[in-house]
């Protein structure tokens, strides 16, 4: 007599028909799972991208030495510092036609590269190193307990205007800083500040991963990752800056 396994993804796959990651999950558990796996691809090659650029704008000091002390240098760095917010507008409206979205997404990750790789040029090997540490810890740790907290129910949508308003707040308090400096103690808080919205925010941007974003929103999804991660890293290397000066 025959005996037939049981059919593919009722009793022995994660990702199909078991794998629900959400209670009264109604959409297909292995296509939404195929939607996440995506996103997160493209998601470490930016990362990877990131860290290349940036590894040559800290390595090449030309570069750093340029940006701070021309005139044509300093044009430069306002650029690079807008072009990622100009970029975002074509990047929202193009997000679902290829492959202009992936061209847009090359140059917005290039821009924040560039970007970062100049704050990281003034800072020391030791504390760039504990940021990055301290951001993948941090990062995959809250992406774990999204996961986990989903599997059992729990819902983070609330967070959304509570974390706009705090990213508000943040902005302002940047702005009086750059106009009137406060000091070490006002840049070590509004670091803490951005480290703890940015946690949020990626706790936020997981939960809607798994259960907002539709299939098509792999680039959007991704950009809100990127810029959690990149916030939150940035976040921790004002603090970390800080505490070594």
């Amino acid at each position: 007599m025959n005996i037939q396994a049981p059919p593919f993804g009722k009793n022995g796959d994660i990702e199909s028909g078991n794998g629900q990651l959400y209670p009264n999950m109604l959409e297909n558990p292995q296509l939404r799972w195929a939607f996440i796996r995506k996103v997160y691809v493209i998601l470490s090659l930016q990362l990877l991208l990131t860290v290349a650029v940036a590894a040559v704008v800290v390595t090449v000091h030309p570069i750093a030495q340029f940006i701070v002390s021309t005139t044509a240098g300093l044009a430069v760095y306002i650029v690079l510092v807008i072009l990622p917010f100009i970029l975002l507008c074509p990047l929202y409206f193009y997000q679902k036609k290829h492959p202009v979205n992936l061209l847009l997404l090359g140059l917005f990750t290039i821009s924040i590269s560039f970007t970062l790789g100049l704050a990281c040029s003034f800072r020391s090997g030791k504390v760039i190193l504990e940021a990055a540490i301290l951001t993948a810890v941090v990062a995959v740790s809250l992406t774990l307990y999204t996961f986990w907290a989903a599997k059992r129910g729990h819902d983070f949508n609330f967070l959304g205007p509570f974390l706009f308003a705090a990213v508000l707040v943040l902005m302002v308090f940047g702005f009086i800083q750059l106009l009137f400096p406060l000091g070490k103690l006002s840049v070590m808080i509004y670091g803490c500040l951005g480290a703890i919205i940015f946690s949020g925010y990626i706790i936020y941007d997981t939960d809607n991963l798994i259960k907002r974003f539709t299939y098509d929103d792999y680039i959007w999804a991704s950009v809100s990752l990127y810029l959690d991660i990149v916030n939150l890293f940035m976040s921790l290397l004002t603090i970390l800056g800080v505490a070594d000066s």
